[in-house]
């Protein structure tokens, strides 16, 4: 396996102490070792690399990724994509996320229904470059919900597959697991920027919300969940569901039940989005309820 020892190194080791200098020994995919300046490392036929004072830290994660979503001007717009092309486009978006520091994905939801498996295993096969990731389902999604773009005269797509009442989501959840995802991902509440569900309101049942989570228990995934309104987060963490995304419009009881839970449920807040929306509103500004 090789190894490769970084001298000369302004360490950043994410602890929360400041960064020293030292130097850092990786062996293969791995860093093996780290120690302060001049103190000797065991690091026989190892490549050293003089890295001149820079800055090394480890690898960042990125826990809400959508490699799969493109720079569209909206969501149906991603429908209109052919997977030929969309799965050419991901790769290059797979290198880009690396070449900024981030060695690992942990999928929110994936475009199209095979594209996060396809670039899973290219990755991990060595045959493209990019962050080692987990690969999620589209974004099931209930009619008139997060990701519904269909329209009664036209046929129109986008990353969602729609589904109504449990059976519909448990049968779609066993698809995608015998595709291979890692995550299957709900869409339980709705967004600010849908008109006719907005980030208060609850759209997914208890029943159906229970029924891709059971998928999940029976085959060992992780079920995420799409969840800005309290009762979708209630909801979510009563059935087991493992990542909880936005929460942010919890109430006292949704405080309590994610604290109860912090053991096994994983929230990532998805600041970024919010904090844009806010700062960089599209023409026009934010519309109020």
């Amino acid at each position: 396996m090789a190894k490769v020892l970084f001298k000369n190194v302004n360490v950043l080791d994410c602890t929360g102490a400041p960064p020293f200098a030292g130097q850092v020994l990786v062996e293969g995919n791995r860093i093996k070792s780290v120690a302060p300046q001049g103190t000797a490392i065991a690091s026989d036929g190892a490549q050293v690399v003089d890295a001149g004072g820079a800055t090394l830290m480890p690898g960042l994660i990125e826990a809400h990724s959508h490699l799969t979503f493109l720079d569209t001007s909206d969501l149906e717009s991603l429908g209109f994509v052919p997977p030929e092309e969309h799965t050419l486009r991901t790769a290059r978006n797979a290198k880009k996320l690396l070449d900024q520091g981030f060695t690992a994905c942990n999928s929110a939801a994936s475009a199209k229904a095979r594209l996060d498996i396809v670039i899973r295993n290219a990755i991990n096969a060595g045959e493209i470059p990019g962050p080692r990731t987990l690969a999620a389902s589209p974004e099931l999604a209930t009619t008139a919900g997060l990701g519904d773009v269909r329209l009664r005269h036209m046929h129109r797509e986008t990353f969602a597959i729609i589904c109504d009442g449990a059976d519909e989501f448990r049968k779609t959840a066993r698809e995608m697991v015998r595709e291979g995802v890692d995550t299957l991902k709900i869409n339980p509440s709705g967004d600010e920027f849908i008109p006719h569900c907005r980030a208060h309101h609850t759209v997914m049942t208890e029943a159906e919300i229970e029924a891709v989570c059971e998928v999940g228990r029976m085959h060992d995934k992780r079920v995420a969940a799409h969840a800005r309104s309290a009762e979708s987060v209630k909801l979510s963490i009563k059935h087991g569901v493992e990542v909880i995304y936005h929460a942010t419009l919890v109430d006292d009881e949704a405080c309590a039940a994610l604290e109860a839970a912090k053991d096994r449920v994983f929230v990532a807040p998805t600041l970024g989005i919010t904090y844009t929306t806010l700062t960089r509103p599209p023409s026009g500004g934010l519309q109020p309820r």
